[in-house]
Formats: structure tokens, C-alpha cells, sequence
């Protein structure tokens, strides 16, 4: 059996390596570009650092900063129709997961025409997408360097998952200047998004050795900076790891695929409009309980990544022991407990379940769920 690894064709890491991305974007050619936003970052002026480098460089920029932290059809029309109406030749995503995920819609349907909808489910479309250069200011979705689009049908209530090799940006860029002075909140949620990435393709089915490697090393630098990350915001060094612990938890998760913490927290984040790191960070030592039946010693080597003296522990204990480390690093970044704190009802498991269960990301979970145990985790986590 064969096996597929995907990444942007350049990838630059490290700081100041935005000025280095312009001319990289500059090489290419390009005349005229969409830049895919939120408000929040344009009216703080983040944007308008990138602008005035592309116009150093001669690469003319139209402004779409009206993505919702949960992206929706509606924003990739919009963004479509300004992309269209002013001609652009390629789209650049600038900040986290969000204006990511939009950036790829808009791109996808420049090329392959339709409605986004259209593409839900594995590498669907035909045609790559309009070159797409995508600059992250969070550390946790790696939706910069990923195959991985997630966008809310706001009709049916639901995020759809969109895994499709042409939706790889052609350039990822990591500077952690730009991730300076984020409030602690957003750094906790993007981080624990970031460990659960890792953990989920570490016990995915689709595992291997080359996504083993990135997601234990992953584990171990989120374990080791997260919360010094959201203590000291400016703390450049905290910020880089965390950069670096992002990306290579997306190289993971990119190739290996995920699990029932992203299938379950899609639905939560489609049908309550709620922050994906936070369910994501709630969901996940559930789900690895439930995993635990059938992958123990994986679970094992994340408690050793974790900083778990697992000494004299079998496989089953120590998974346990890793569980507890996880709960403790979200009650030291201050994650709701469960939940019930973000207005989830038990009324709404059904609906949930059942929506999980047709997730993409779920299909590669080393234990495949009844309709029940879906609900019975959503029921332990509430």
C-alpha cells in the first residue's frame, strides 16, 4: 500500500520571514491579489503591515475582512464575487484558521466553478485552486500548510470538511512577530487545537512512521511552551515553538487524517457557532478514553510526550496517566471544564451524533463508534 504526503512546495518558518514571503510572492509574478481577513486584525492595523510590503513589491491587494471566526458559505461567495470583480491572480489568507479556511473556498471555486458545497468529502474537485499564499498569526489550526478546509453550511447547520489535495496553499509562512500580544484565550485555544491535531494522527488507522515522528515532537514542544504561551504573550521564544509545534501537528494530521474529536467538535462549532479549539480541547481526553480500548500503547507513547514518568506502568495505566496530563494542561491554560459552560444541551446529542458519524475526519478514528457511543462522549463531556 502506497501512501501520499502533502505540503506546500515552500514553507517559511521563523522571524521576519514575512518580508522574505512577499518576495517569494513577488517571484511569482503575481499582479493583483485577494487577502483573505477578519475585521479584528484589519482594524488593528495587522494587515496593513502586509499591504504596504506587497506594494513595496508592485503586487496590488483588494481587502476581504469579513470572515466569521466559523467561515461560512456565505463569506466564500462574498469573497468569490470581490475576487472575481477585481481581477485577481491569486488569494493570500492572513491569519488563523478562519480567513484560512475561507481563502481555500474562495479559491477552489475561482477554478472549479460551483458551489462550495459541492467539494464536501475527499479531494473532490478537479482543477487546483487559484495559487493561494496563506500567513499565519495563530498557533494551532495549521490550516496554512494543509489539504484540510472547514466551512459552516449555515442552512443545514453543520461544518462540512473539505479534505482535498488541491487546496494546499502554494506557500505557508509562520512569522511569530505576528503572533505577539494575542489575548491568552485565543493562544489556549489554538494550542490545545494543535495538541489534539497531533494526539488524533499519532492514533489515527492512516499513520506512519514519517506522521509519528512530527506529531510526538509536536506533543512534546506544545507541552513544553503552551502555557508559558498564554502566561507571557510576548514571550518570542514561547511563540516560535509554538509555531514550529503547530505546523508539524498540521504535517501529522495532514497525511494521517484525524478523528471523533474533529468529527464531533465540527458539529458543535456548526450547529452553536462555537470557538473550535475550545470544544476540540473538552472533547479530546474523552475521546482518547474511548480510544483507549483499542490503542493503549499509542496512548502510552503520548503520556511519555506529555512528560509522564510512565516507569513501571502498563500501557493501559499509563494511557490513563496521559489522559490526566491532558486534562491538566487545559485546566492550566483555563479551557471550560465541559461542555455544558459553552450552552451545549443533551437535547441536541442525536443530532450531533449523527452528524459526526458522517464527518470525514471521523473515518480514519482507531475505534469505529456506534450512534450511541457518540452520544455517550458527548454525555462524558458535557
Amino acid at each position: 500500500m502506497s501512501n501520499a504526503f502533502y505540503i506546500p512546495s515552500l514553507n517559511l518558518m521563523g522571524i521576519g520571514c514575512l518580508e522574505e514571503a512577499v518576495n517569494a510572492i513577488k517571484s511569482h509574478s503575481f499582479t493583483k491579489a485577494l487577502i483573505v481577513t477578519d475585521k479584528v486584525l484589519n482594524e488593528l492595523g495587522a494587515v496593513s503591515k502586509l499591504t504596504t510590503l506587497l506594494d513595496n513589491a508592485n503586487v496590488a491587494a483588494v481587502v476581504f475582512d469579513e470572515t466569521k471566526p466559523n467561515p461560512t458559505i456565505e463569506n466564500v461567495n462574498d469573497g468569490l464575487a470581490l475576487l472575481k470583480n477585481n481581477q485577481c491572480d491569486c488569494v493570500i489568507s492572513f491569519g488563523g484558521g478562519s480567513p484560512h479556511d475561507c481563502a481555500k473556498g474562495i479559491a477552489l471555486l475561482a477554478t472549479n466553478g460551483g458551489e462550495i458545497k459541492d467539494y464536501e468529502g475527499v479531494d473532490v474537485s478537479a482543477k487546483p485552486q487559484l495559487p493561494l499564499i496563506s500567513i499565519n498569526t495563530t498557533a494551532g489550526t495549521a490550516s496554512e500548510m494543509t489539504r484540510f478546509c472547514i466551512i459552516t453550511d449555515e442552512a443545514r447547520h453543520i461544518k462540512m470538511a473539505i479534505v482535498d489535495k488541491n487546496v494546499t496553499p502554494i506557500i505557508s509562512v509562520n512569522d511569530p512577530e505576528l503572533m505577539l500580544a494575542k489575548p491568552a484565550s485565543l493562544t489556549a485555544a489554538t494550542g490545545m487545537d494543535a495538541l489534539t491535531h497531533a494526539i488524533e494522527a499519532y492514533v489515527s488507522i492512516a499513520a506512519t512512521p514519517v506522521t509519528d515522528a512530527v506529531a510526538i515532537k509536536a506533543i512534546e514542544m506544545v507541552q513544553a511552551n503552551l502555557r508559558e504561551a498564554v502566561q507571557n504573550g510576548d514571550n518570542l521564544t514561547a511563540r516560535d515553538n509554538m509555531a514550529y509545534a503547530q505546523f508539524m501537528a498540521g504535517m501529522a494530521f495532514n497525511n494521517a487524517s484525524l478523528g471523533y474529536v474533529h468529527a464531533i467538535a465540527h458539529q458543535l462549532g456548526g450547529f452553536y457557532d462555537l470557538p473550535h479549539g475550545v470544544c476540540n480541547a473538552i472533547l479530546l481526553p474523552h475521546v482518547q478514553q474511548y480510544n483507549a480500548k483499542v490503542v493503549p500503547a499509542r496512548l502510552a507513547d503520548v503520556a511519555r510526550a506529555m512528560s509522564v514518568d510512565t516507569k513501571d506502568m502498563t500501557d493501559e495505566q499509563a494511557a490513563n496517566a496521559g489522559l490526566d496530563a491532558i486534562r491538566q494542561l487545559s485546566k492550566d491554560v483555563n479551557i471550560p471544564a465541559g461542555l455544558e459552560q459553552l450552552g451545549v444541551k443533551r437535547d441536541d446529542f442525536d443530532v450531533l451524533a449523527e452528524n459526526a458519524l458522517k464527518d470525514a475526519c471521523g473515518f480514519t478514528n482507531p475505534k469505529q463508534a456506534s450512534h450511541e457511543e457518540i452520544v455517550a462522549i458527548l454525555d462524558s463531556a458535557l
